[in-house]
């Protein structure tokens, strides 16, 4: 029978709705993921780069154990250790998270009950505001600017970046490997999705991509957030592309020129195939405006 929710609302208590709003979005949300396959990409005798879904994740595997950059989603956390288990055994003793976003901490309840999570201060707290964290998926250790963790003979750099994609940003930079992960600092070959009401800012995320491409060679390994595996020039790339766009959205602001203008106007034709469908060419100009 179909009537109305009004009517529905009443007849189900408040409890009863959301245990099926709860039940119906775990059900999607394992539906979504039961076809996603976690691929490790071998990137040195002790790195390795998870692809699955949602934020690429950096591996460290060796003698000390397992250290695993972010965690993506919560319903892929099985994969994600049997994936860890074909290379190594065991669970990770470290987490790090680049920054709080769901698609990079999703399964940190799931490895915090075994190992510990870390991040910058603002990860923790953004994560502990919501009221559905639970206590093994916040991290345990944070710090401000960075912190250096000495684990399978290598030296992993964890240094914050300051406000960017979020304002918890961290890079993580093995120092002897010369491999580093951006976090979401880096969408290779898209737009990138700058998180304005979580701090992030447009100037600092192309200050603090310019900051890590200053410590970089041209052997550095680079793990972007999301998209495949780079290098130093696809990391300066990227830096051209939002040098160009924030240029020219100062020139459109400066002549007066609306919002909606620009849309229908649209970027030099050069950036349009930047595009993507959770960063449309719209969202970036919407961004863009927004942000300076």
């Amino acid at each position: 029978m179909n009537f109305p929710l009004k009517h529905a609302a009443k007849i189900l208590s408040y409890s009863t709705l959301l245990a099926v709003a709860l039940t119906t979005n775990s059900a999607t949300a394992n539906d979504r993921f039961k076809d996603v396959e976690i691929k490790p990409i071998k990137l040195s005798d002790s790195v390795y780069m998870f692809v699955g879904a949602g934020g690429n994740i950096g591996v460290s595997v060796g003698n000390d154990g397992l250290l695993m950059i972010d965690d993506q989603f919560a319903p892929l956390a099985d994969k994600i250790s049997a994936a860890l288990n074909e290379i190594q055994a065991g669970s990770p003793k470290f987490i790090i998270n680049t920054h709080y976003h769901g698609d990079h901490t999703g399964a940190n309840a799931h490895f915090g009950s075994t190992g510990t999570i870390m991040a910058h201060h603002n990860v923790l707290k953004r994560l502990a505001s919501d009221e559905q964290t639970t206590p093994d998926a916040l991290p345990v250790i944070t710090y401000d600017h960075g912190i250096t963790v000495h684990f399978n003979d290598d030296a992993l750099k964890v240094r914050h970046m300051g406000p960017g994609h979020t304002d918890g940003d961290s890079v993580v930079i093995w120092s002897k490997a010369n491999i580093v992960h951006m976090g979401d600092l880096f969408f290779k070959d898209k737009f990138p999705y700058i998180d304005l009401k979580a701090g992030g800012d447009v100037e600092g995320y192309r200050d603090n991509v310019a900051k890590a491409l200053r410590d970089m060679t041209d052997k550095t390994i680079v793990i972007p957030g999301h998209g495949d595996l780079a290098n130093k020039s696809d990391l300066a790339r990227f830096k051209h592309m939002l040098d160009a766009s924030i240029n020219w959205m100062r020139d459109q602001k400066e002549s007066g020129i609306a919002l909606e203008d620009l849309k229908k106007q649209g970027l030099p034709e050069k950036w349009k195939d930047w595009s993507w469908n959770f960063i449309s060419e719209d969202k970036w100009i919407e961004t863009l405006h927004k942000g300076l």
